[in-house]
């Protein structure tokens, strides 16, 4: 008989998905949350530049909290920066992408509502990084990979 209330779990992804300079840890991921939120930890070493493109999601907000150091995040054009105890919620449809312009790593904790993402979207987007071993990555493949996740992809800019 199934059950109707979820089994409580604590940190389900003991796992760190990672590439050269980004990491990923998931504290809460929609299988756990009745597909409500999905919460994880977005680590940025210092100086490091968002491989992936810009890119906007209609299906949910994403909503960033920072923790150590400082992220410039680029929505819709204008240049914002977020650090400790901060907060900034980037609307559905909103162009955006992030870089760490400092010379402090950084951490965030990035929440989705709803938890339209989950772990296997970042261990495809790594694995596609780690393929290009410090070139730029396949664009066609990220955004194949993108798109199949919910994420639209930006047009380049001239």
């Amino acid at each position: 008989m199934p059950q109707s209330v979820m089994d409580p779990h604590v940190n389900p992804a003991d796992e760190t998905i990672a590439t050269t300079g980004l990491a990923v840890r998931f504290l809460l991921a929609g299988d756990h949350s009745n597909g409500s939120i999905a919460a994880f930890e977005l680590m940025v070493p210092a100086a490091q530049r968002l491989p992936a493109p810009a890119h906007s999601h209609d299906h949910y907000e994403e909503t960033i909290y920072g923790l150590d150091g400082v992220v410039t995040w680029t929505v819709d054009g204008h240049h914002i920066d977020v650090g400790p105890g901060q907060a900034l919620c980037i609307p559905r449809g909103a162009v955006h992408r992030f870089d760490n312009n400092g010379s402090q790593d950084a951490k965030m904790l990035c929440v989705i509502t709803p938890a339209a993402i989950g772990p296997e979207y970042f261990r495809e987007v790594f694995e596609v990084i780690n393929t290009a071993a410090g070139g730029p990555p396949d664009r066609a493949r990220m955004a194949e990979i993108m798109r199949r996740h919910g994420l639209t992809p930006a047009a380049p800019k001239p």
